[in-house]
C-alpha cells in the first residue's frame, strides 16, 4: 500500500509502487532517464515501498519494508540500495529494513559537498529520526563500512550493533604499499583516481560502462560475476544526470577530512557488538582485523567463494551470518515490545497500519 506520512515535521512519500506493477519505475530529477530495478525477488514490491524522506536538509531515497526492530542497510560504491535486494526479503521477516541511497547516489540528492563520513553519518541519523527510530542496527558495505563506523562512533547511543562488509576504514586500516602486485593494483587503483577532482569526472563521462563495468568485474569472485542486468542497472544510473558522477566520487574526494575525523574517532573504542564480514576472494579476515583496531567486541565471518559483492554473490551465507549476529538485537526488542504493550492489545506500526 502506498503511503504519504508526516513524521516529526519531515515529509515521507511513496513513489511509483502498485500491486499491479512488477517493479517500480523512477524518473531522475536531473534528466528524462527512467530506471526500472530489474529482476527483483518474487514479492519484493508487496513488502517494500520506495520512499523519499526530507531529513537533515537532504531529500533521501530509501526502500522500506518488513516488521520488527529497525535495520539500516548502507550500500557501497559504485552501487546503491539495489545491492541489498537479494537479502532484503528474508531480513524483512524479522526486521523493519531501511535500504537507503547515500548522499550523492541513486535517487538521493546530490549536493556539491558534505561527503566526509561524519556528514554522511549525520544524514542517516536525520533519516532515522524522521522515521521515528531512536535506536537501530546498521549493516554497511564498502564505503558503507566507514560510514557505519562513523555512525557508531559519533552516535553510539543510537547504534545497537554494527555489521561491516568487505572494505577498510581510512585512517584506521593500514594502507597497502604504493606499488603492489598487478592483481592488487587492479582492485585498488580507483582509490587514487576517484580522489582527483574534475579530472575523474571528465575521463569517465561517456565511458561509464567501461570504468564501472571493470570495477564490478574485477571485484567479484572469479566464478561469480554480477549478472549483466545488475551491471547495466547500476551503470545506467551512474551515466545519467549532470551531478551523478560528482556524487559518486564524493566519498573519495572527501577522504582527507574523513581520515582526520577517524584519527579522532579511534581514540575512543566502540563498545557495541561488531561483525566484520569479508569475502574469501576479497578482504576475507582483514575486515574483522580492522574492526578489532577500533572495537572491543568483534566477531569475524569469512564467506567462502565470495568476492567483494557479498550480498549479491553469496546471499544465503551472508543472511545466515547476519541473522545469527542480529538475533540478540531482535530478542531484546521483542522483550521491550512485550513489556510496553498494554494488556489485551497488540502494538501497531506507524508504517504498517492495520
Amino acid at each position: 500500500m502506498a503511503l504519504a506520512l508526516g513524521l516529526g515535521g519531515a515529509s515521507l512519500a511513496a513513489v511509483g509502487v502498485s500491486d499491479s506493477s512488477p517493479a517500480p519505475v523512477f524518473a531522475s530529477e536531473e534528466s528524462d532517464c527512467v530506471f526500472p530495478p530489474p529482476n527483483l525477488p518474487h514479492g519484493f514490491t508487496k513488502t517494500f515501498t520506495s520512499r523519499f524522506i526530507d531529513a537533515g536538509g537532504l531529500r533521501q531515497h530509501a526502500y522500506i519494508g518488513g516488521e520488527g526492530p529497525p535495520l539500516l542497510l548502507v550500500h557501497g560504491w559504485p552501487e546503491n540500495w539495489y545491492g541489498w535486494r537479494l537479502i532484503m526479503p528474508e531480513l524483512a521477516k524479522n526486521f523493519t529494513v531501511i535500504a537507503v541511497d547515500q548522499r550523492g547516489i541513486g535517487l538521493t540528492d546530490k549536493p556539491r559537498g558534505g561527503y566526509d563520513t561524519g556528514t554522511l553519518a549525520n544524514d542517516l541519523v536525520a533519516l532515522m529520526d524522521a522515521l521515528g527510530h531512536q535506536r537501530f542496527a546498521v549493516v554497511g558495505h564498502d564505503t558503507g563500512m566507514s560510514i557505519g563506523y562513523a555512525l557508531a562512533a559519533d552516535h553510539p547511543e543510537r547504534v545497537d550493533r554494527l555489521a561491516v562488509v568487505d572494505s577498510f576504514i581510512p585512517g584506521v586500516t593500514p594502507s597497502p604499499p604504493l606499488v603492489g602486485s598487478s592483481e592488487a593494483n587492479k582492485k585498488t587503483y580507483h582509490l587514487g583516481f576517484n580522489r582527483v577532482p574534475e579530472v575523474n569526472e571528465k575521463l569517465v563521462r561517456g565511458r561509464e560502462d567501461v570504468y564501472f563495468g571493470f570495477q564490478y568485474d574485477i571485484e567479484a569472485a572469479k566464478s561469480k560475476k554480477l549478472p549483466d542486468y545488475a551491471v547495466k542497472y547500476y551503470t545506467d544510473i551512474l551515466s545519467c544526470g549532470r551531478n551523478t558522477l560528482h556524487g559518486s566520487f564524493g566519498w573519495y574526494e572527501a577522504l582527507d577530512t574523513t581520515i582526520a575525523q577517524n584519527q579522532r574517532r579511534k581514540t575512543k573504542r566502540l563498545t557495541m557488538p561488531v561483525l566484520g564480514i569479508g569475502g574469501a576472494e576479497s578482504q576475507g579476515a582483514a575486515v574483522g582485523k580492522t574492526m578489532k583496531l577500533t572495537a572491543d567486541n568483534v566477531q569475524s565471518l569469512v564467506v567462502p567463494g565470495s568476492g567483494h559483492w557479498v550480498a549479491e554473490e553469496a546471499p544465503e551465507k551472508m543472511l545466515a551470518g547476519l541473522n545469527s549476529f542480529l538475533a540478540p538485537y531482535r530478542s531484546s526488542w521483542q522483550s521491550t515490545q512485550t513489556s510496553s504493550r498494554p494488556s489485551g492489545g497488540r502494538g501497531k506500526s506507524a508504517l504498517h497500519p492495520e
